[in-house]
């Protein structure tokens, strides 16, 4: 990871780091569950889960996925590639196997641009961006009833709050914090987001001396960009990989952790990621940790990864990575650190898998088996039977695929549905509406 040309640099903790160039030689709706089928039917950001098959990612240039659905389930689940893979979330049980609206705050530096100016961003100094980046990430610490777990978390403004996992998190009763210096606080849930997997704590007695992470714009992520995974894995405090971004908007799916919040998601109900898939080494421990690109901009938060089964229940590393994307992530910790919990966009159908025919071609997608009454979807003009396809002109090749479009969009954002009817393709707009808590 070190430099080993003696790249010049000027570093300034709140400020901006240059590099040289390097001599020349040098280098709701609803979630079809996979993971149990005897699970019920869970509520979504569409509406009630449909059966689902195994829909297939179609490529595309650029941000494209590989042609395949990926759905990953915590512990044990089958990935569409065909292998039984089990999803791992990157956090640490140390001691037992079983444990497991705008706020006011500027979150961030307060700054568009990243710490670090590269000289070559396709061949970043990435010793650089470590030592721009690891000051703003910790390593948590919670004890519960079922014992000890570590993870990764983000501080994200200067008064203490910490992004990290909702499953990092979840059923602590004593949190703690400790910064990249080694001073360790304690620490107390400021809210959770079973639905994302998302949670904010607060740092007790902050330092003032904290330092955000600059926050980057993850839809600006093209396939092939190089970023760096820093967080704790193993208890292994300050650890960075690199790699570069292998898929974007994988449909990625974990179960959630149980809430004691009786309005938010039940035990059941999966979470589901329009995900960023990295080939950066992630292990038990980074989940939480940051995903940056060279100019060490969060571009996501780390939260699980793909293994091969295996009887263990815990498993490492093996090239593919998942990370929630930031500006998703930044909305919901917006909404935590202001009211405690957050408010999911709402389409109003129910999907499963399906195809139609377009023209000579046949389409894979979302098809419609439902319309719920006084939603966007029937606002829109949605019917049983249309088959949506895109979403913002992002591919949609499942249901599971369009739970994770919908999923990370905000309450009152409009949303350009592509869908095939009667063998033709058209488009729709509507706007995505709060879902209630009633479902």
């Amino acid at each position: 990871m070190s430099d080993q040309h003696g790249t010049p640099q000027w570093y300034t903790p709140h400020g901006s780091t240059q590099t040289a160039p390097r001599p020349p030689g040098t280098t709701g709706v609803s979630t079809p569950s996979q993971s149990s089928p005897s699970a019920p039917p869970p509520q979504g950001p569409l509406g009630p889960a449909g059966p689902s098959g195994n829909g297939s990612p179609s490529p595309r240039p650029g941000r494209r996925r590989t042609a395949e659905l990926t759905a990953v389930a915590v512990l044990a689940a089958l990935l569409s590639s065909g292998g039984t893979v089990a999803a791992v979330r990157l956090w640490d049980e140390t001691q037992t196997p079983s444990a497991a609206s705008t706020s006011s705050t500027q979150l961030g530096r307060g700054t568009d641009s990243g710490p670090v100016a590269q000289a070559d961003p396709e061949n970043p100094n990435w010793s650089v961006t470590a030592g721009a980046v690891s000051p703003s990430v910790v390593a948590i610490s919670a004890r519960s009833a079922q014992g000890q777990g570590a993870g990764s978390g983000v501080v994200i403004d200067g008064s203490g709050h910490v992004l990290t996992n909702n499953h990092v998190v979840a059923g602590a009763q004593e949190l703690t914090v400790t910064l990249s210096d080694g001073r360790t606080f304690d620490a107390t849930v400021q809210g959770t987001d079973p639905s994302t997997d998302l949670a904010v704590v607060t740092i007790s007695n902050a330092p003032d001396d904290l330092t955000p992470i600059a926050f980057g714009d993850s839809d600006a992520l093209e396939v092939g960009d190089p970023v760096m995974a820093v967080g704790n894995p193993l208890g292994l405090a300050g650890t960075v990989t690199t790699g570069i971004v292998s898929a974007m908007n994988r449909p990625v799916t974990t179960q959630a952790e149980p809430s004691e919040d009786p309005f938010q998601q039940s035990q059941s109900d999966p979470v589901v990621t329009n995900a960023i898939q990295t080939s950066a080494a992630i292990n038990p421990g980074n989940s939480g940790g940051a995903l940056v690109n060279g100019s060490g901009q969060l571009v996501g938060i780390n939260s699980s990864i793909a293994s091969l089964g295996s009887s263990s229940g815990q498993s490492g590393n093996i090239g593919i990575g998942f990370a929630i994307p930031a500006n998703e992530a930044k909305a919901i910790a917006e909404q935590l650190i202001s009211t405690g919990s957050a408010e999911h966009a709402y389409l109003g159908v129910t999907p499963q898998d399906g195809t139609a025919s377009d023209g000579s071609a046949t389409r894979t997608g979302a098809e419609i088996t439902s319309v719920g009454s006084g939603t966007p979807a029937e606002q829109a003009g949605l019917k049983a039977g249309d088959l949506i396809t895109a979403v913002n002109g992002e591919p949609v090749d499942s249901a599971l695929s369009l739970v994770a479009h919908i999923r990370e969009q905000a309450v009152g954002n409009t949303v350009t549905l592509s869908l095939v009817r009667d063998g033709a393709t058209i488009e729709v707009s509507t706007t995505l509406t709060a879902r209630s808590q009633n479902g």
